[in-house]
Parts: structure tokens; C-alpha cells; sequence
């Protein structure tokens, strides 16, 4: 008569299967047998693949987690992470005269635009030089000012905006270039 090894002691850390004249061990999900066939240890799934999740994977007892950086929610998949814009959702410190902009993990508080002399502010992002001012002559008649968010990961070259010349005044010439923040040559007009 077979002996029923699970049923008077459990040798087993975990789960006990009887067998003819024997028994075997088995696991939970997130465990693994051990050498001994009795043990079970934690499996560190982590390590099995980076691509369980998009940010960090936190290996736990039996199972695993994804945490995402500061910044950023984890999303119904628990897997994903998505940028929170703390402007869209009021959560920012800017001051009233400050524009808030979302970058990927937090935000930016962005100082009004603030015209130099000769140039007059017309709205809140664009100056004009007078034409009747003398010191206008060899200025460029407005400077528009834009903002934008270059995610990082684009394939390159890549148009970022364009911009055209307009006949409205006769006689005008234009000439676009980058004043600065180019130092680094990254990026060029066509």
C-alpha cells in the first residue's frame, strides 16, 4: 500500500505531489525548485529580460513590480510609463508673470519675453524694431520668439519647423540664421 508522504508531514517547503512508492515538490508561480527537490526559492524574474519594463523592474517574493522615475506615472498596464505634465494639471510653482512648459519628467517656469532697445514688445512673444527709429536700420524689423519641446530619441536629420518669407513689404531682404544656442553645430538651415 502506497504511503502518502504529504499527508502526515509535509516535506515540501511549498506544494507536496504524491507519487507511487514517493512524492515530489513543486513550486508557486515566481519560485523554482532547488537541488535538494524540496526547496523553493525566489525566481528574480528581473533577470530574465529587460524588457519586462520600461523604466525599472523591482524584483519581489514570488513576483515582480516596475516603478518609473520621478515625474512620471505608471500606466494600466504596469508596465508603461507616461510623463505627467504638472502644467496641465496645475501642479507647478511658476509665478503669474511665468509661462509653465512640460518637459519629459518635469516642467520649466519660462520668464516673460522682454524686448531689447530699439525693439518695442507688440504681444507677448514678438518685438518690432520701428522703422522710424535710426537705430533700426540694420535690425531685423521682428523678432519672433517660439518655444518647443525636441523630444530626444528622433531620427536624424530631422525638420524641426520652417519658416517662409512674405512679400508684405517691397523691397525687404531676409535672412535667416541661428543666433545662437548652436555651438555644438547640432543643428543647420536649408
Amino acid at each position: 500500500i502506497d504511503v502518502n508522504e504529504c499527508t502526515n508531514e509535509n516535506p515540501c517547503t511549498q506544494t507536496c505531489v504524491n507519487t507511487y512508492g514517493s512524492f515530489l515538490c513543486r513550486c508557486e508561480p515566481g519560485y523554482e525548485l532547488e537541488a535538494d527537490g524540496v526547496n523553493c526559492s525566489d525566481m528574480d524574474e528581473c533577470s530574465f529580460s529587460e524588457f519586462l519594463c520600461q523604466h525599472e523592474c523591482v524584483n519581489s517574493p514570488g513576483s515582480y513590480y516596475c516603478i518609473c522615475p520621478s515625474g512620471y506615472n505608471l500606466l494600466d498596464d504596469s508596465r508603461s510609463c507616461q510623463d505627467i505634465n504638472e502644467c496641465e494639471i496645475r501642479n507647478f510653482t511658476c509665478t503669474l508673470q511665468q509661462t509653465c512648459f512640460n518637459i519629459p519628467g518635469e516642467y520649466k517656469c519660462l520668464d516673460p519675453v522682454r524686448c531689447e532697445d530699439p525693439y518695442i514688445q507688440i504681444n507677448e512673444n514678438r518685438c518690432m524694431c520701428p522703422a522710424e527709429n535710426a537705430g533700426c536700420r540694420d535690425q531685423p524689423f521682428t523678432v519672433l520668439y517660439r518655444v518647443m519641446d525636441m523630444v530626444s530619441g528622433r531620427s536624424v536629420p530631422s525638420d524641426i519647423f520652417q519658416m517662409q518669407a512674405t512679400t508684405r513689404y517691397p523691397g525687404a531682404y531676409y535672412i535667416f540664421q541661428i543666433k545662437s544656442g548652436n555651438e555644438g553645430r547640432e543643428f543647420y538651415m536649408r
